[in-house]
């Protein structure tokens, strides 16, 4: 299993995912799932993969001989608009598949793969792509300004709650690492290291490429400030009425009063 996910901001484009493919108990193997085709000053996408390995190196492997070709019907470099761009990788995607099932000698194997595909092209806006195993695409709006594939429902929520358009790049960025904390939490098939991508509007390249481990000072300090103050947040969330220091139900009532004696009290 893996998680990606991808958040498009008015300030640009954030691309996050685990690395591990694997998590027996004594089989834990990584993968890397971002993959960079960069031309500054003209283009630069982002493609993250969920599914079949084989599926997706055959897909990289056919995008990577399409950009060295000298003629070919389209690439991503020939691609006009961000969407050409997403069919072209769905196609690859469903040709793909078809492949590797002819070639493949075992039945019952699960081949699909689904791709997130993001960046800009001279002359438009930043673009993201979720892309289907049936070659289909779908891109992202302001009312869902992110994309998510692989293990997504544990890391959903916080992106929920702090991802909006206006959101700066910087804290998609870290809203996203959280995610992916979130989920590496829940889902052991998550893992490290984690691979962080940023491509501002207009940059035409990576502004920013991280690769960050358990170990990794900045990585290590999130995850701490994240824990320690979302502790914090939870003891201070209201109390229930019972638990108030003095409430009407827990008023302290005199029972009855002598002379010699201070008064008796009873906690109803």
């Amino acid at each position: 299993m893996t998680y990606c996910v991808a958040i498009k901001v008015n300030d640009g484009l954030v691309f996050t995912s685990d690395t591990r493919t694997s998590a027996g108990v004594d089989d834990v193997r990584t993968y890397n799932k971002m993959h960079v085709f960069e031309y500054p000053g003209e283009r630069v996408f982002v493609l993250m993969s969920a599914g079949n390995l084989a599926t997706t190196q055959s897909v990289l492997t056919q995008i990577r001989r399409d950009l060295a070709a000298p003629v070919v019907p389209m690439s991503l470099m020939l691609a006009k608009h961000m969407y050409d761009a997403a069919e072209y990788v769905g196609s690859l995607s469903v040709n793909a598949q078809k492949g590797v099932s002819q070639q493949s000698q075992f039945g019952g194997v699960d081949l699909r793969a689904t791709l997130i595909l993001g960046g800009q092209i001279a002359g438009e806006e930043p673009a993201l792509y979720m892309i289907y195993p049936e070659g289909n695409c779908i891109a992202s709006s302001p009312e869902m300004p992110y994309l998510q594939i692989g293990e997504n429902k544990y890391g959903k929520p916080i992106l929920d709650r702090i991802i909006h358009e206006d959101t700066s790049l910087e804290d998609a960025a870290r809203c996203a690492l959280v995610s992916l904390d979130s989920t590496m939490r829940s889902n052991i098939s998550v893992g490290p290291p984690l691979d962080l991508s940023i491509i501002r509007t207009d940059g035409m390249q990576i502004d920013q490429k991280l690769r960050l481990d358990l170990d990794t000072p900045f990585y290590a300090s999130l995850k701490e400030s994240w824990a320690r103050n979302i502790a914090a947040i939870f003891t201070n969330l209201p109390r229930f009425e019972w638990e108030s220091e003095v409430s009407p139900q827990q008023d302290m009532l005199i029972d009855e009063i002598k002379p010699d004696q201070p008064p008796v009290r009873r906690i109803v």
